[in-house]
């Protein structure tokens, strides 16, 4: 066993790191946490999709699948699942390019155990014969469930137009089709691959937990020690990813939805062994800058384009993509070359003028400042973040990699920019009515690929720099360092600290993340916010001509680390600020003062609404089980209406319009408030102040909005059907509580809990009826509830319906079942989860945030429900089943869409249907607070 040299940390981090190598070659980190609850453990193996063999493409994935279907020391195939879920855990996993990687959170107290049946993965799987085909099914579900996804099928054209002979070409899902065969035939196949290129030496383990290390040490030694190591080495091809052939070429794509945007892609080399000066990052910091001068700013101003990110693109193990990606307005499609132009000409203005070492230093000093006050994420994110950086980072960078700048190396930065020529160039062009002549396999996306005519490529080359594109100027919100004002705070939970008629603001110091940063929480309530359809619609133009309209002035706050968002709810808007404390008043004042200019020009008013409308049209192209879950809260919220209703509002509504709206939104207002962080008592205060002072100018106080629920109790089992275009069916079934108390969050929880993981293997693994298969606890403003969903490719909705009825009926006797000691661990698995401690200062924020929504104001729900569940007894949960599930005609809703290939099954009908969703909504009883 071989040990090494200490890891870079931040000096925000408590944890405790060890690197080392097994005998058997398995690289470990282990990482000692004693302020976590959870423990986690992340395998990361170097294979993925590029190792399938040619014959069976989606050979990796399906790998991936089988190892969760038993070892041979714990052959039963739902048990591992079982076993995370019943002690509060996660658990998934993904197969990449190069690595697959595996991964699980689970209570500490049974982290040994479950270690032992996470490593037999890698030791002894079985295979199981009569799981092979169920599998095939369930990849196959998985593959359709993507079908009409606009990312899979670009991506699928991407891998068609490289070079055959790399890997990269290779269909990575697989399906039915690549996956046939006997299943005997297919098994021996599974093992072949599993001892060809599952190897200890290949391997990356990180183990997480409120552990000593030196535990850990012999937790990673007594279970990951007999994993064999077969010496592999990898063998990817020396090939390129493009030959001549494939550079110098436009490909057109046409998407299912509407949209445009054209990527302008440059291939360069590998760029691990760039990571310690990044130079991609310092290009991108200025390519991808907003502000006045911008390319983007150059852009919006001339009607070409909405939005632009620099940066992005596949890569793997000799190849990067370095994409400049740009969404295209209507005229921009038409005036594609300008827009190309222009990116050229921005690209030669970095390199003429843009290699100074203070531009450099200040994305450095922002990546130093948030490695300094780095904040924890959960065991399970560090633990599969960290098994994936061991195959990037040298050990000691294996946390510093992704911050470490180590200064401007202008031979570096130059050799990169002088790939992004006209001559190293592929433009992908995605938008609706482009010529096209192929379909892509597997997915049937249109395509074309053409070489770029040179007459095109000329004026690319050495273009003069418009005067109107400038490199930014010195950033002033950049600040070289900040510290953590050390004053302990009065008080455990947010306290009132300014409170008038029609405004109250929280507020709470922090005194434990340690961290110079804070959150800002300002919600404006207003009676016109959601009144009616229309009202909705005006009041989401609002918030996007306010974002897009903000952009330019605030993008140097943006980009030294503070940033805002607003977004539309149920009865008004919420501003939420957050970053380091010592400039957030700076940008508070710019945001206040230029949403009061509302300067909106009649182009960008066209432009917004344009995006808009085709934002909610293609909301009508999303996965149908995604589309149900938008028209649950549509069918019971009160002010949330179908993306389509609001559209057609939206469709005849002039600026004038939007301003008026504005106007009346503000008329009368209600503020409700968080400042939580690093900002003292009096500060909060102060602001309060400020802000009643400009709400005063030009609005008078309100009291809050109402937040209206449909009532679901006596009204039996209620149906809509949702109309959606796909191949697949889908199906939620809604239950909901008449109370919001917290033992009724209790017993829904705990349900939820105890049922997820069995109606997971019963329906996917058993039944195979869908790969989108689950159950949910689904609070609604403040009203408990629980879901089962799922989208399914085989079964139309009546099936299904009926296999969630069986399920529900047959559940009583699998909680009989149960021992007491099963028992008691499930609801100390459920308590975990629910009182797990806040890994940072985000995540109190919002949870501190969700509670004043919830009106929970002394800040205890999740401690009072966590006693309920404590005292819960089988008994109860099988008596609250009975009452509340006790027949097919309980209350309930039922949303489903009827898959195109599913027509010709029987269909799902009742007496009790939604066939007006308008007139149902007004004449339903309603709770509201």
């Amino acid at each position: 066993m071989q040990t090494s040299m200490p890891i870079t940390k931040s000096p925000n981090d408590h944890r405790q790191y060890q690197y080392l190598q097994l005998d058997n070659g398995l690289r470990v980190l282990l990482v000692e946490d004693l302020q976590a609850q959870q423990a986690a453990a992340s395998m990361a193996v170097n294979v993925g999709h590029f190792d399938d063999p040619a014959s069976r493409p989606g050979m990796a994935h399906f790998l991936e699948h089988m190892l969760f279907l038993g070892t041979e020391k714990y052959p039963k195939s739902g048990e591992y699942h079982a076993f995370i879920n019943q002690h509060g855990g996660s658990n998934n996993a993904w197969t990449g390019t190069e690595q697959t990687n595996f991964f699980f959170a689970i209570d500490a107290e049974v982290f040994e155990e479950s270690l032992d049946r996470f490593s037999q993965f890698f030791i002894a799987p079985c295979f199981d014969l009569e799981l092979v085909d169920r599998e095939r099914h369930a990849i196959e579900s998985e593959f359709s469930l993507k079908l009409k996804d606009d990312i899979r099928r670009t991506y699928q054209v991407q891998k068609e137009t490289v070079n055959p002979a790399h890997p990269f070409s290779k269909f990575s899902v697989g399906n039915l089709k690549t996956l046939d065969g006997d299943e005997k035939t297919l098994r021996q196949e599974l093992l072949d691959f599993y001892q060809t290129h599952y190897s200890a030496n290949l391997m990356t383990l990180c183990l997480v937990a409120p552990l000593p290390l030196s535990e850990l040490l012999s937790l990673a030694k007594s279970y990951f020690a007999p994993i064999e190591n077969r010496a592999l080495t990898k063998q990817y091809p020396k090939v390129a990813i493009y030959e001549a052939a494939q550079l110098g070429q436009q490909i057109n794509i046409v998407p299912l939805k509407e949209q445009r945007r054209v990527a302008i892609t440059f291939p360069l080399p590998a760029i691990d062994r760039f990571y310690k000066r990044k130079p991609l990052t310092f290009i991108s910091h200025l390519l991808g800058y907003e502000g006045k001068g911008s390319l983007l700013s150059h852009l919006k101003e001339q009607g070409l384009a909405i939005n632009l990110s620099a940066g992005g693109g596949v890569n793997g193990y000799n190849f990067k993509d370095y994409n400049i990606s740009i969404q295209l307005t209507e005229k921009g499609l038409l005036q594609l070359d300008d827009v190309i132009q222009a990116s050229f000409e921005y690209l030669k203005l970095i390199k003429t003028q843009g290699m100074q070492a203070w531009r450099y230093q200040e994305r450095a000093n922002l990546l130093k400042l948030a490695f300094k006050y780095q904040e924890q994420i959960k065991p399970l994110d560090l633990a599969s973040h960290l098994s994936i950086n061991m195959h990037h980072y040298e050990v000691v960078d294996l946390i510093y990699g992704d911050y470490r700048m180590d200064g401007l190396d202008v031979t570096q930065v130059t050799e990169l920019l002088d790939l992004m020529s006209p001559d190293n160039l592929r433009i992908q062009l995605i938008s609706p009515d482009l010529d096209t002549e192929k379909q892509a396999a597997w997915y049937h996306s249109p395509y074309q690929m053409k070489p770029i005519d040179k007459q095109r490529l000329h004026p690319w080359r050495d273009p003069d720099v418009r005067e109107t594109l400038k490199l930014p100027d010195p950033n002033p919100f950049i600040i070289e360092d900040s510290i953590a004002r050390d004053v302990k705070s009065d008080h455990p939970v947010p306290v009132v600290v300014c409170q008038e008629t029609g405004y109250r603001i929280w507020h709470k110091k922090d005194d434990e993340f340690n961290v110079p940063k804070g959150h800002m929480y300002l919600s404006l309530d207003s009676h016109q916010a959601a009144a009616t359809p229309k009202h909705a619609a005006l009041t989401r133009l609002y918030v996007e001509m306010l974002l897009d309209y903000l952009t330019e002035f605030t993008y140097p706050a943006e980009v030294a680390g503070l940033s805002y968002n607003i977004y539309p709810h149920q009865g008004g808007i919420t501003l939420h600020l957050t970053g380091l404390t010592g400039k957030q008043e700076a940008l508070l004042s710019l945001l206040i003062n230029k949403a009061r200019e509302r300067n909106f020009t009649q182009d960008r008013f066209k432009q917004i609404k344009k995006q808009i409308l085709r934002n909610w049209f293609n909301q009508s192209r999303a996965k149908p089980i995604s589309q149900l879950f938008t028209s649950l809260t549509v069918t019971l919220q009160k002010s949330s209406f179908e993306p389509q209703r609001m559209a057609e509002e939206l469709e005849d509504i002039t600026l004038d319009d939007l301003h008026n709206h504005v106007r009346a939104f503000y008329e009368k207002i209600h503020l409700e408030g968080l400042v939580y962080g690093d900002w003292l008592t009096e500060e909060a205060q102060a602001l309060g102040k400020r802000l009643d002072h400009i709400l005063s100018l030009v609005s008078s106080p309100s009291g809050e909005s109402e937040r209206e629920l449909i009532k679901l109790e006596n009204v039996g089992t209620l149906m809509r059907e949702v109309s959606v275009n796909h191949q697949d069916s889908s199906i939620i079934v809604y239950y909901q509580s008449a109370e919001a108390t917290p033992l009724k969050m209790a017993l829904f929880s705990l349900l939820n809990h105890t049922m997820s993981s069995t109606f997971f293997h019963e329906l996917r693994t058993k039944r195979q009826l869908g790969y989108m298969v689950g159950t949910g606890y689904l609070p609604l403003n403040r009203y408990p509830g629980m879901i089962f969903y799922v989208q399914s490719p085989t079964a139309g909705p009546l099936k299904l319906l009926e296999a969630i009825d069986e399920f529900i009926a047959d559940f009583n006797y699998a909680v009989m079942q149960i021992t007491n000691d099963q028992w008691e661990l499930t609801k100390q698995g459920l308590v975990n989860q629910i009182m797990e401690h806040d890994p940072n200062l985000k995540t109190r924020g919002q949870r501190y945030w969700s509670s004043i929504g919830n009106k929970d104001y002394d800040f205890n729900q999740r401690e009072l429900v966590a006693e309920k569940i404590g005292e819960l007894t089988r008994s109860d949960l099988i008596k609250f089943m009975m009452q509340k599930m006790r027949t097919k005609h309980g209350d309930r809703l039922i949303l489903f869409t009827t898959g195109e290939q599913h027509r010709n099954q029987e269909q799902l009908t009742s007496d009790n249907m939604i066939t007006d969703l308008r007139s149902f909504k007004q004449r339903a009883a309603k709770f509201s607070y």
